[in-house]
């Protein structure tokens, strides 16, 4: 894995192409094309659904304890290849190798984590009203699994779907990210070379729209997976609930970030910082609407410019660097866009707004100051390295505005108070909400959103819920 591999469909345990023309993989560092990627047609598709079929039939008699076994020993081979992992990670995505490495060994605590749960998916004996009845749940493996995972952490979104359905005794086709594939078939690789039975796990790539509309329908898909943008997301939901399918949804954000005065703001400026631009910005829970009490706003807005100058940009396989390129041309176009159209309304550029250079999809970290409300940064998701911060005067106000929009996926504040904090945490509308620290995305704690940001988890033991059918068993005796 010295350079980068051209990665090919995994169907039936059997590395192969497409049936298609091959996708080109674009470094976007350099803008060159580094490699390409299998792409799958119907005839591909349907070998991968026959192959979950059967491996479903096979998996789901193997023991939790076996399971667990199994998505151990993957766990280990996948740290004992995490250095090549993360340079090829970096080549196709762009962050900085370090996050590259962290991305990789984090999956592996994933796999972990899931390899223990799948020994503790206990059903349950429920009292009778009579003496000769037992009465039981079951916890049942739902059926073959269409998983459909995102670019911006080619393995940790795809091996949460992946692993939680192997614990519970499923089959899977992950349909992988065709911008970033190499990193997400090493984790394919990885359960391969544990021995998982050929059929269990299959990997294909393609044109998302054609391939979700492919397996989504299929009668031999009982549960679909998604992470991506709201849009999407709700009409791949659509298409299921038209089939009476069971879903997992993670969908976009727009998470505010609430500073109150009695905060401590060299706290909220060094991890706030590091949370909006890591990856370039291109996190689904990124801080994005920086909420200022009037009384710390000037503190806080001039340490985190000072944090965002400090950002060295550029190449993530070059030392010092801590903010490589956006993942493709689309997401320059996007954030020159939403600063025109900010700045055209009256908006303030603090720092930044603009690309760095012609060569590769690199840009400023960008903070914009008095954006009004009716600009489309602050009612679009930005996905980059872009930052809104304001100012507000009371409780009331900055829980008015944090709950403005309909996305409900993460959300942060910083405040000394225990009388604050315990009223965010009934008043924010948000699935995950941190406080003083970035406490999210632990395997052990559930990872998901509400409103237009999804449903479901994708993170604790609630993870595995949508992965089970619950039978009631009653019998008189």
């Amino acid at each position: 894995m010295s350079e980068y591999p051209n990665t090919r469909l995994h169907i039936n345990g059997v590395w192969r192409d497409g049936s298609n023309e091959p996708l080109a993989i674009i470094n976007p560092a350099s803008g060159e094309v580094i490699g390409n990627v299998s792409n799958a047609g119907s005839n591909d598709l349907d070998e991968a659904l026959a192959a979950a079929a059967a491996g479903f039939q096979q998996w789901r008699q193997v023991s939790a304890l076996e399971r667990s076994k199994l998505l151990r020993k993957a766990a280990e081979i996948l740290r004992g290849r995490s250095t090549a992992i993360a340079r090829t990670m970096t080549l196709e995505q762009g962050k900085p190798l370090a996050e590259s490495l962290a991305e990789t060994l984090s999956a592996a605590d994933i796999i972990d984590w899931f390899a223990e749960e799948a020994r503790r998916a206990y059903g349950r004996l429920i009292p009778p009203r009579a003496r000769n009845v037992r009465q039981m749940v079951i916890k049942e493996p739902v059926g073959p699994v269409a998983a459909f995972s995102p670019w911006n952490f080619p393995l940790n979104q795809a091996v949460r779907k992946v692993s939680a359905a192997l614990a519970a005794g499923c089959s899977i086709i992950l349909k992988g990210p065709e911008e970033t594939p190499a990193s997400c078939a090493e984790l394919v690789r990885a359960f391969a070379d544990a021995s998982l039975p050929a059929g269990v796990l299959n990997l294909v790539f393609g044109i998302p729209a054609d391939i979700s509309g492919y397996l989504i329908p299929h009668p031999v898909i009982r549960k679909i997976s998604f992470t991506g943008s709201t849009a999407v997301g709700k009409q791949l939901a659509s298409l299921a609930g038209a089939h009476m399918k069971r879903v997992t949804m993670e969908l976009g954000g727009h998470a505010p970030a609430i500073v109150f005065d009695d905060a401590d703001v060299d706290l909220a400026v060094r991890i706030l910082s590091g949370a909006k631009f890591r990856n370039a910005g291109q996190v689904c829970v990124a801080p994005t609407r920086f909420l200022v009490q009037q009384g710390v706003y000037e503190k806080f807005l001039d340490g985190f410019v000072k944090a965002a100058e400090a950002i060295n940009v550029g190449d993530g396989l070059k030392d010092g660097v801590n903010m490589g390129p956006l993942a493709n041309a689309r997401r320059i176009e996007a954030m020159e866009a939403l600063t025109a159209d900010a700045v055209s309304r009256g908006a303030s550029v603090a720092i930044g707004g603009k690309r760095i250079g012609n060569r590769g999809n690199f840009f400023q970290p960008t903070i914009l100051t008095d954006v009004p409300l009716d600009a489309r940064v602050s009612n679009e998701e930005p996905f980059g390295p872009m930052a809104l911060v304001s100012t507000f005067a009371d409780y009331d106000s900055a829980v008015a505005e944090a709950n403005r929009l309909p996305y409900g996926l993460a959300a942060y504040a910083y405040t000394t108070s225990a009388k604050t904090s315990a009223a965010l945490a009934r008043d924010i509308e948000s699935g995950m909400l941190s406080i003083n620290h970035h406490g999210l995305a632990l395997p052990e704690l559930p990872f998901g959103g509400i409103k237009d940001s999804g449903y479901g988890s994708e993170g604790g033991t609630e993870a595995m819920d949508s992965y089970f059918n619950s039978k009631l068993v009653t019998e008189a005796t």
